[in-house]
């Protein structure tokens, strides 16, 4: 199953790849050189398939638990100041995808949408310190009546040139639940309450909707 951000991508790739192929089996007469394009097509349209993937995960709801947004690797646990919504200090936890990570983006919490903003920017490399207030990112705001506000980012990296975000204000979310896509490579920082319990550890690998990265059951 291939998530819907990359129907044309992947049509486009698989159309010039099999033009290209075409010619070099009219033009070219030499065999290694056909077969070694062959080759090149036949894994250049793999690793655009691995990359648009959208595997079906089971999230099970649960108001209190905060669940990972994406697929990657915990990098940063940390308490800061969020300057942009909360304006207060919160618990940051940010997960960085590899371009061999899934790319899908889905809702940490289920609740109501209360804030979501594009902001343009540049494209630092999406490990950088100042990637979470530089980089071309969205920030999306989600209330529900057991943990209140939470806030989660999309962060574009070096390669990452387009965020795909669905959330929509004073819209109801589902838990796990589809809400956007990064293309190529990125983060998401995600913004929790300071008596939030964390649940994972830095260099964890996290799986988008499945494991449980907080838990406020207090």
């Amino acid at each position: 199953m291939f998530h819907k951000e990359g129907y044309r991508i992947i049509a486009f790739t698989a159309i010039l790849l099999i033009a290209i192929n075409i010619i070099s089996y009219l033009s070219i007469n030499t065999y290694w050189i056909k077969f070694s394009i062959l080759v090149v097509s036949i894994i250049i349209l793999l690793l655009i398939l691995q990359f648009f993937r959208n595997p079906k995960r089971l999230t099970e709801p649960n108001d209190a638990t905060i669940v990972s947004p994406v697929d990657g690797k915990v990098v940063v646990i940390e308490e800061v100041f969020e300057k942009e919504y909360f304006k207060d200090k919160r618990l940051q936890v940010s997960i960085f995808m590899s371009p061999i990570n899934v790319h899908v983006t889905r809702h940490p919490m289920g609740g109501k949408v209360k804030y979501s903003k594009y902001h343009p920017g540049k494209f630092l490399v999406a490990w950088h310190p100042k990637s979470s207030e530089e980089n071309e990112r969205t920030t999306v705001v989600v209330e529900n009546s057991a943990v209140g506000e939470i806030l989660y980012r999309q962060i574009a990296g070096a390669l990452a040139k387009r965020i795909v975000n669905y959330a929509k204000e004073g819209q109801e979310v589902l838990q796990g639940s589809d809400s956007g896509f990064i293309k190529f490579g990125s983060r998401v920082d995600v913004f929790l309450p300071l008596n939030t319990k964390i649940e994972v550890e830095l260099q964890d690998k996290v799986k988008g909707g499945v494991s449980v990265i907080a838990n406020l059951n207090r």
